[in-house]
């Protein structure tokens, strides 16, 4: 296992810098004791399932590894003979202790994540995360060590993805903003059935800061319906990308047009997305379309923000 974090800690050069969407927030909680993992009895019948999304669930830490100088690849186990119940694409809710109200019960701060591991996987999954020095949570994450628990609930479903549901799917992701897209590539990449497009902008800070850029480039080279475009804010000498945010030029030679047959998917930092698409509403709802791609003549069906 050791062996098997540090090959994935090279192939995964990455530090990803800004939180998205909901990541921004802060919640606070109040909740009885965790659900153990071992204690759920399966009441239906077919595979099991290691999440629920009504109780909190403790994941043991199997290992880590160091991505870079401030991201770490977090391995957490489970019944090996049951599934994650994670759909595409979906996000679980990972809550950790932060003291007592003033009421003296327990509180908690939460933040929503994206497995990085297949969906499918039996037993284990993957997270990929960014340690920020005032971030609680992925402070709390830092903290832990192999044998330590995590909470967990969930799955939250954000777009039910449907085979063929488009014929092409563009795709605007900034710095983690990668894992909801990646989720969906996979997907679509190891189904033989299913023949979409897939067309992705992905920007970053710096080549350094690309989040599974090898990943992505064997993806790309292995299967002609994904094709990767990434820009840079500082670019090296040698970098042969794109350079500054994503433009209106971007989108219309990366992204396919404007049509029934195209959906549009946008994740990363607040102020990617308001350049993009506009931000989400303050219900955390789609919200009012808006930025470069209303001025392309995409429509708010055409897509769809994380």
């Amino acid at each position: 296992m050791a062996a098997f974090f540090q090959r994935l800690a090279k192939a995964t050069p990455t530090a990803f810098r800004f939180p998205i969407g909901a990541l921004a927030a802060v919640y606070y909680h109040s909740s009885a004791d965790p659900v153990y993992l071992d204690e759920i009895k399966e009441e239906q019948t077919g595979p099991k399932v290691a999440l629920n999304p009504n109780k909190w669930t403790e994941f043991k830490l199997q290992d880590t590894a160091r991505v870079s100088h401030n991201t770490q690849l977090f391995r957490f186990t489970f019944d090996p003979t049951a599934k994650l119940g994670l759909d595409v694409a979906s996000c679980l809710i990972t809550r950790a202790p932060i003291g007592q109200d003033a009421e003296g019960k327990p509180k908690f701060v939460t933040r929503p994540y994206t497995p990085i591991s297949d969906p499918d996987s039996k037993g284990y999954f993957d997270l990929l995360i960014k340690v920020y020095p005032e971030g609680k949570m992925s402070q709390h994450f830092a903290s832990l060590k192999p044998g330590d628990v995590l909470e967990v609930k969930g799955p939250i479903e954000k777009l039910r993805y449907i085979p063929n549901m488009k014929k092409h799917i563009g795709m605007i992701a900034g710095g983690s903003g990668i894992t909801p897209m990646l989720q969906i590539i996979e997907a679509i990449l190891k189904n033989p059935d299913d023949t979409t497009k897939v067309s992705l902008l992905y920007a970053n800070v710096s080549p350094d800061d690309i989040l599974l850029k090898q990943k992505l480039d064997l993806l790309a080279a292995a299967h002609p319906n994904l094709k990767v475009y990434y820009t840079v804010d500082n670019p090296t000498k040698s970098w042969n990308g794109g350079k500054g945010f994503i433009s209106k030029d971007m989108a219309v030679k990366g992204l396919p047009g404007p049509t029934e047959d195209t959906l549009i998917l946008v994740c990363g930092p607040p102020g990617m997305m308001e350049h993009i698409s506009g931000g989400k509403a303050k219900d955390w709802s789609q919200g009012e379309l808006s930025g470069i791609l209303k001025e392309l003549g995409y429509t708010e069906e055409m897509v769809y923000k994380f």
